[in-house]
């Protein structure tokens, strides 16, 4: 009786551990994303006390004056669950924008905003890897 209750605690402490794992790798944007288009793949890192973004992967023959090892998106700290907020570096016009992302589950949302938010672009990613 005594092994028994001692097997349901272990097996409840697991089952514990492993739901807060879940839970912290929900909002885990590390990794390599691709592009809805296709054409390009970012992997995300710590980088100091932030998250950063830097291109990894672009499709043959496309267009683009990005270059692969290029950081696009910097200083990406958490502005809460699964979204951060910081600075995206625009290979097509050499501008830096104000940039924020969301993450739902394996779905990546990046928007790179000029004029305090007003007009913003925005690409969707899915994970890579």
């Amino acid at each position: 009786m005594v092994g028994r209750m001692i097997l349901g605690v272990g097996l409840g402490v697991g089952l514990s551990l492993a739901l807060a794992a879940g839970q912290a790798r929900a909002d885990d944007v590390t990794g390599v994303w691709l592009r809805e288009s296709g054409a390009s793949k970012v992997k995300f890192a710590p980088c100091g006390g932030a998250v950063c973004g830097t291109l990894v992967w672009i499709k043959e023959g496309t267009d683009t004056p990005a270059k692969v090892g290029q950081r696009l998106f910097s200083d990406m700290k958490s502005t809460g669950p699964n979204a951060w907020a910081g600075s995206y570096n625009n290979p097509d016009d050499g501008k830096t924008y104000d940039a924020k992302m969301t993450l739902s589950g394996s779905t990546l949302t990046t928007a790179g905003c000029a004029f305090g938010g007003v007009i913003c672009r925005s690409s969707t990613w899915t994970r890579a890897n």
